[in-house]
């Protein structure tokens, strides 16, 4: 039997798994889709734009546990990809992306579409490799599979020659030249290292488990033990803004985020603790600050899949090198039952009085974290999948949607991508079409991809997108004003579309609302209507995301001071 290896290598993904491709075609990858519209087993979603291809495939990746596939054309449609790459390393999203290139015998011509995505990529990727041999198809799409899933997760990146996909033999002539699936892996912790970070903890007075994305990617098994732990030791929670929902929000523990949007309970706990218990998380700049200031009489126990992480930030007293959810389970094996904590609680519930993140509706103006908590009180029950663009209204969901289950926030962490929400959504409604999913944006950033509200038509996606309209960049517009004396440069959106006459134009239900007294009644019709809604909520134009401080000291860009050991002296839109 004859195959081409476009054939051979859809069957090969079939095999391994993969039930959805998110892509857009051209000139160097039509064999590949000569070949998807001849099969059956793999469902193509075509995007109107490469980025929010690997956008959507991390949805689909991060809400699902699968690995998202991409599929682009060589030239512009591969180089549309580097961001969506990009943000998928820093929030370690396992994605397979495929790229077409010019046939071998044009390679480094200068070619029509030819552009050298593979060394352009390299930066972006865990590993990418330039197909050049039809005998080494099977092996490298296996190699690259399971680099993609092992370890820490992120994006990889198979370029594969157009003739190379045309070429025909039997199936033995792609996996002539196949060769071992090895991936890197790091010395496992220690049976030692287990009790003395039992020790650190059982001996702690004012103990604190930190958590990140880590925990989310290592699964539900990981999650339970994260709750057991805190069940176990009495230990107030707080995550950061990729781990959210791996502790429940409405669990006793739970302090909130920490960090620059954080809570002010979270962040005082974290500055004052004497031992810190960090799973699955990297100590991000947006949670530390200043270093120097950071936990300064804490001993730390940093627990991560990736070793390079152990110490590379913050140095720490006990590193456990591994899967999250093995970790914990091994720490529990070995861990006691300390003494109550009860001063360490009442210290934490004297800071939670200050209810930071209250506010006062108006009567006469939408508040952006009241349209939000609106969104979070009428669907909670739903238990709705959350993404979100970048910017104020990210940080406000952050903070006013409380997650009771891991996989139903996906958000742009490290990268800060504006124009990640609408393709997330969209991926994560081909992952699970009887879910509720709705996008949390912005007016500036939803305009980032808004391309893809045709996607979601096309495919009946029903997805729902909340626009917090304050016709500003809002986070641009905050910090200009609070560190560059209220220099407005370029932050208004003075030409805004109309939304809801630009949702119709696509087919969608469009939906305005800037009158307090309706919003409950808009979200209600949103969440109502079937198929895909834009809600326009107009909100005050000048509200500030709370300003906070990281938990240890001044953020260096923004030259707050650093705090005291017994307070942080902030307060709501100053």
């Amino acid at each position: 039997m004859m195959i081409s290896g476009a054939d051979y290598l859809l069957e090969t993904l079939a095999e391994l798994g993969v039930e959805v491709i998110f892509g857009y075609p051209g000139g160097a990858v039509l064999p590949l889709y000569d070949a998807l519209i001849r099969q059956d087993r793999i469902r193509h979603i075509l995007v109107r734009h490469e980025q929010a291809a690997v956008h959507a495939a991390q949805g689909y990746a991060r809400s699902s546990g699968k690995l998202g596939v991409v599929l682009v054309t060589s030239g512009p449609g591969a180089t549309n990809t580097l961001t969506g790459l990009a943000d998928a390393l820093m929030d370690s999203v396992p994605v397979l992306c495929i790229a077409g290139q010019v046939n071998r015998a044009l390679i480094g011509s200068d070619g029509f579409q030819e552009a050298n995505i593979v060394a352009m990529s390299r930066a972006a990727t865990k590993y990418n490799v330039s197909l050049r041999d039809p005998a080494m198809l099977d092996g490298v799409l296996r190699r690259a599979f399971a680099i993609a899933i092992a370890g820490r997760p992120g994006p990889v990146l198979v370029e594969i020659p157009k003739d190379v996909q045309g070429f025909c033999g039997s199936p033995a002539a792609f996996r002539s030249r196949s060769f071992a699936v090895t991936t890197t892996s790091s010395a496992p912790a220690r049976p030692g290292d287990f009790v003395a970070a039992a020790a650190l903890i059982l001996g702690a007075r004012r103990p604190v488990i930190y958590t990140g994305g880590g925990v989310i990617n290592s699964g539900t098994r990981a999650t339970a033990l994260l709750r057991a732990l805190a069940e176990r030791t009495g230990a107030p929670v707080t995550s950061t803004l990729m781990g959210l929902g791996a502790y429940p929000a409405t669990g006793s523990q739970w302090l909130g985020m920490p960090g620059m949007h954080g809570t002010y309970e979270a962040n005082l706990a974290m500055h004052g603790c004497d031992v810190m218990v960090c799973i699955g998380a990297r100590f991000d700049d947006r949670v530390t600050g200043r270093l120097d200031g950071f936990a300064p009489d804490a001993r730390k126990i940093h627990i991560d899949i990736d070793a390079s992480q152990i110490g590379k930030i913050v140095p720490v007293d006990v590193g456990l090198v591994g899967d999250c959810g093995d970790m914990l389970a091994a720490l529990l094996a070995v861990l006691g039952t300390g003494d109550p904590l009860d001063a360490w609680w009442q210290t934490i519930f004297g800071w939670r009085d200050r209810e930071c993140l209250g506010y006062t509706p108006d009567d006469r103006v939408i508040l952006p974290q009241h349209a939000i908590a609106r969104v979070h009180a009428l669907t909670a029950h739903l238990s709705p999948i959350i993404t979100t663009e970048v910017g104020q209204h990210q940080m406000w969901a952050a903070q006013y949607i409380g997650f009771d289950r891991p996989a139903r926030w996906l958000t742009s962490g490290g990268l800060g991508t504006m124009g990640y929400g609408l393709p997330a959504a969209i991926g994560a409604q081909v992952a699970h079409p009887e879910a509720l999913v709705i996008d949390i944006a912005g007016e500036a950033s939803i305009q980032m991809n808004i391309q893809e509200l045709a996607t979601a038509i096309q495919f009946g996606l029903p997805v729902k997108v909340f626009i917090v309209n304050n016709e500003r960049m809002g986070m641009v517009r905050q910090w200009q004003d609070r560190h560059h004396e209220g220099r407005r440069a370029h932050s208004y959106a003075s030409a805004l579309p109309d939304f809801v006459a630009l949702a119709a134009a696509y087919g969608w239900t469009g939906l305005r609302v800037s009158d307090p007294a309706k919003l409950d009644a808009t979200i209600s019709q949103m969440i109502c209507t079937r198929g895909p809604v834009l809600v326009d909520c107009r909100v005050a134009a000048d509200e500030n995301c709370l300003p906070m401080m990281p938990t240890g000291a001044a953020h260096n860009e923004i030259e707050l001071a650093a705090p005291a050991k017994t307070d942080l002296a902030w307060c709501r839109g100053s």
